[in-house]
This record gives structure tokens, sequence and C-alpha cells, in this order.
């Protein structure tokens, strides 16, 4: 059995809506199915406490680059 869906009414802007139907199109799926993917994606990406791993290590490599810098700064 499927799972149970709710209507609901809300607004975006054109090019968000755009992009989405896009999407779908290029990926053969059904707009909503794509909405819903964009939404529990979101979500799941808001709940984190910790920053994403990728992000954490691009924050590493740029400490590391700059690391001369921040020695010069904290003098």
């Amino acid at each position: 059995m499927g799972m149970q869906k709710v209507k609901f009414s809300s607004q975006a802007s054109p090019e968000v809506l755009s992009a989405l139907r896009e999407i779908a199109r290029g990926e053969g799926r059904h707009f909503q199915a794509v909405l819903q993917e964009a939404m529990e994606e979101y979500i799941a990406n808001r709940s984190q406490e910790t920053p994403r791993a990728e992000v954490m290590a691009h924050f590493r490599a740029s400490v590391e680059r700059n690391r001369l810098l921040g020695e010069l700064l904290a003098r």
C-alpha cells in the first residue's frame, strides 16, 4: 500500500517552479514526486546538527591554505 498523501496549497517563484518542472520532465517523473523529494532533502539537511562532511573538508582545506595568515593575524 502506498504512502498517504495530503493535498496542500502554497506559492513559489516562477523560476523555482519552472526549475522543478524541468527536472521532473528531464527525469520522466511526476512533478509532485520531485517536490516530495526536494522537501524530504530539505528537512534532512535542516535537521543535521553538524555541518556536512564536504563542508567541513572545504573548511579544513581553507584553514590549512591560510595557516600562515592566521598565525600573522593572531600576533
